[in-house]
C-alpha cells in the first residue's frame, strides 16, 4: 500500500495522538481506535514499554493510513533504530541539530520541541519540518503569535502539553497550525475505545 506523507497526513487532521506508556499488546487496538476517529499521525515516545515494538506493529498495520513515528527521541542513534522499526516522523522535546539534521538526511520528518525564535530558527536551519511548541503549558497564544510574525509564514508550528478540546480555539486563532495531545487523549490504562471517544471529541473540537 503506499505510503501516506506527512502532509497529506496533517492536512487531513492536524493532530499528533501522543501514546506515551503504550504497551505493544494494546497499540494495535488504540491506532485502529485513533483512524477510525479521523487520525492520521501517532507518536510513541521512546521512554514507552518496548516501544520500537509499537512503532514496528502500527507502522505495518496501518500502512497507508497514518504516518507512525517516535516521540522523545534524543539522541542521533534513535533516529535509525526508529527509521528500522518503520517510522518515518522523529518528535522531540528539544531542538537537538544533530537529530534534527540526522532526520532530515534520512528523509524523515523532524518535529523539534522549542520555546523560543532563536530555537525555532536554528531548528529550521538543520531541517526541521515543523516546530512543536513545548511545553505549551509554559508558553501562551500571544507569545506563539508574536513568534509567527517572524517565522515563515507557511511554517506549521503545533503548541504541546495541556492541550485539550476546550482550549484549542486561542491557540488556533493565534497561528497554531495544529498540536500534540497527550493525556487529554491517551493515557496508560485507557481502553481503545475510550481512547477512540477522546479522539473524536478533540476532531469535532477542531471542525
Amino acid at each position: 500500500m503506499t505510503q501516506i506523507t506527512f502532509d497529506s497526513a496533517f492536512a487531513a487532521c492536524p493532530l499528533i495522538a501522543i501514546l506515551r506508556g503504550v504497551r505493544p499488546d494494546e497499540v494495535e487496538a488504540i491506532g485502529d481506535a485513533l483512524v477510525d476517529a479521523g487520525f492520521t499521525l501517532i507518536e510513541v515516545p521512546l521512554n514507552s514499554p518496548d516501544p520500537l515494538d509499537s512503532i514496528a506493529r502500527l507502522a505495518k498495520r496501518l500502512a497507508g493510513k497514518a504516518v507512525i513515528g517516535a516521540g522523545t527521541v534524543l539522541r542521533i542513534a534513535d533516529v535509525e533504530a526508529v527509521r528500522a522499526a518503520g517510522g518515518t516522523m522523529i518528535i522531540s522535546p528539544n531542538a537537538n541539530v544533530e537529530v534534527i539534521a540526522a532526520s532530515a538526511a534520512a528523509g524523515m520528518v523532524s518535529l523539534p520541541g522549542i520555546a523560543t525564535p532563536t530555537e525555532a530558527f536554528a531548528a529550521l536551519e538543520a531541517g526541521a519540518t515543523a516546530l512543536k511548541l513545548f511545553p505549551a503549558e509554559g508558553s501562551s497564544p500571544q507569545i506563539l503569535k508574536a513568534m509567527r510574525a517572524v517565522l515563515p509564514k507557511d511554517l506549521s508550528i503545533l503548541p504541546v502539553g495541556g492541550i485539550a478540546p476546550d482550549n484549542m480555539g486561542p491557540w488556533i486563532e493565534a497561528g497554531a497550525a495544529g498540536f500534540g495531545l497527550g493525556s487529554a487523549l491517551y493515557k496508560v490504562g485507557l481502553s481503545a475505545d475510550e481512547v477512540g471517544a477522546n479522539a473524536r471529541a478533540f476532531v469535532a473540537a477542531l471542525a
